[in-house]
């Protein structure tokens, strides 16, 4: 064994603290197994799924609002017409104008959320967005123009964004170590269904030439925010969030809503263990601001959850994430394209599900690394095959399958691991400012993304079609160079051993080589395994 510098001894130091029963807490913690954890925290997980609940909206709009670009309806109503071709469509730049619209307005809610959730509390400001919702829903639904509809996804994706970065922290907050992975991740199946349904209802739709074939879908997004206001108006507080606004009795009454199959005295373990995390990133760095995110050890896990937040789009979601419209420019017909979008959405549903066992059994670096390589493939497959054979229908169908293969490997490792990363990375003081930063920088990323790839696809510019994913395997090969060298694995460990890791520097392929004791009596709280 090798024994490094104790620099967390001296972190801790509220006295008030019980430092018996946040170790009791702490082992106890690493001990839950899976069943144990589902029996004793059963609570713990309604409120996280119910909160959880509210991202299927986010969803369902970015397939929507992409779908639509494909549909007769809404490009006769909204689009220009070709006189060379005779057919209406809308251009590259409003196809772009759209989908960084929604984009623009999640930055905004998500940056604001950093504010207001430390301020106020989850359920409120939960609550609040929620409500703006159902006002703001009512601007595209009407909207007489595209420009209309552009300023209504602005407006609507400010609540959005505040949805996307709430869940994954609000789930990180109230579950143990044994769950934590299991339910960040569960963010990201509300997410691939509220895509299918999205994808469905576009299916549903597809046959009306009325312009209520765009309206009955944006008039569906009111049925969500009312019961999932409701909920949020009767869960509990984040117990972390009390503990950091110094309301430790409001923090205690949480615990126990969360996991009344415990005792009292576990419950103020547990409170222990909270008091003394908090203690210990107070003594590592006192501050809570966004600037802090950026500044000593702290630097570092923001890096880490803003890139693997920023690698979805780059990895090829902006074309293989809402494969509608890829699937016309592939030469498919429009109603097979929409029944092929609502297939790979449910494989992207079920491929979420798999990896809940793949995220216990291999880790959170092993699935991210290895998504990336094999998204890297399937992309380059892709383009390859349209260089090759690009009108025929078979190369047309070899395309489309590979998208579906792509959303089924995203889904499988990618798109639902990195909410994991991002719950577990950051500090439990900054997590609710490092997620809003983890999440703007996918925003800005898809926005960059959400941009080029009209300009790739769309057949009034480059019109590359399939070979456009040559250009998302490139990027998507920086994005596996740099987790192989920066991202490191968090599996199974408590948010204080994360803290003495960090703060120690520990390089990133040597995480898993560490034991953590932060309540060593002898002084070695961080040991190296032979």
């Amino acid at each position: 064994m090798v024994h490094v510098e104790d620099r967390a001894g001296s972190f801790v130091g509220d006295e008030k603290v019980d430092h018996g029963l946040a170790a009791a807490a702490t082992d106890e913690e690493h001990n839950l197994t899976l069943m144990q954890a589902l029996k004793k925290y059963p609570q713990a997980c309604f409120w996280s799924i119910a909160i959880s609940s509210a991202i299927i909206m986010e969803g369902y709009d970015i397939v929507l609002i992409y779908s639509f670009f494909g549909q007769p309806a809404f490009v006769r109503k909204y689009g220009e017409l070709d006189a060379a071709t005779g057919e209406y469509s809308l251009s590259a730049a409003w196809q772009a104008g759209l989908g960084n619209g929604t984009q623009i307005g999640t930055v905004i809610g998500a940056f604001l959320n950093g504010y207001l959730t430390h301020k106020f509390g989850y359920r409120k400001v939960m609550i609040a967005s929620l409500l703006s919702l159902l006002a703001f829903i009512f601007i595209p639904f009407f909207a007489p123009s595209v420009e209309v509809i552009l300023i209504g996804q602005i407006l609507c994706g400010i609540p959005w964004g505040v949805f996307a970065t709430m869940a994954p922290a609000y789930a990180s907050e109230v579950c143990p170590t044994a769950l934590r992975g299991y339910l960040t991740v569960y963010v990201n199946l509300t997410w691939a269904f509220g895509q299918l349904v999205g994808a469905g209802v576009q299916s549903g739709v597809s046959g009306i030439t009325t312009e209520w074939a765009y309206r009955i879908p944006f008039a569906i997004q009111w049925v969500w925010p009312l019961p999932i206001a409701l909920l949020a108006f009767l869960a509990p507080e984040s117990p972390w969030h009390l503990i950091r606004t110094g309301d430790n009795d409001g923090a205690l009454r949480s615990i126990k809503r969360l996991s009344s199959n415990k005792t009292d005295s576990e419950h103020r373990a547990q409170l222990a263990m909270m008091q003394h995390t908090n203690q210990l990133e107070m003594d590592i760095s006192a501050g809570t601001s966004y600037w802090d995110c950026f500044k000593g050890i702290d630097r570092r896990r923001t890096e880490i959850v803003c890139m693997v937040f920023a690698a979805q789009p780059f990895c090829g979601s902006a074309m293989g994430g809402t494969p509608t419209y890829f699937f016309i420019q592939a030469g498919l017909p429009t109603s097979i394209s929409f029944k092929m979008t609502v297939g790979g959405l449910a494989m992207a549903s079920v491929g979420t599900i798999i990896s809940w066992y793949l995220l216990s059994a291999f880790g959170r670096r092993t699935l991210y690394l290895w998504g990336l390589g094999l998204l890297t493939l399937v992309l380059t497959t892709t383009g390859a095959i349209s260089a090759a054979d690009a009108k025929s229908v078979a190369g047309n169908y070899a395309q489309a399958v590979m998208m579906l293969l792509w959303l089924f490997i995203y889904y499988l490792t990618v798109g639902p691991i990195c909410y994991a990363i991002v719950g577990e990375t950051s500090a439990t003081r900054l997590r609710n400012k490092s997620v809003c930063l983890a999440r703007i920088s996918y925003y800005i990323a898809n926005i960059i993304c959400g941009a080029v790839n009209p300009y790739l696809l769309n057949p009034t510019a480059l019109n590359l079609r399939g070979k456009t994913g040559f250009i998302w395997a490139g990027t998507s090969l920086v994005f596996f160079v740099w987790t192989f060298f920066r991202l490191p694995e968090c599996k199974d460990r408590t948010y204080e051993e994360l803290d003495v890791l960090f703060a120690n520097k520990v390089k990133t392929r040597e995480f898993r080589k560490f034991d953590v004791n932060v309540y060593a009596e002898d002084g070695q709280t961080l040991v190296k395994q032979e």
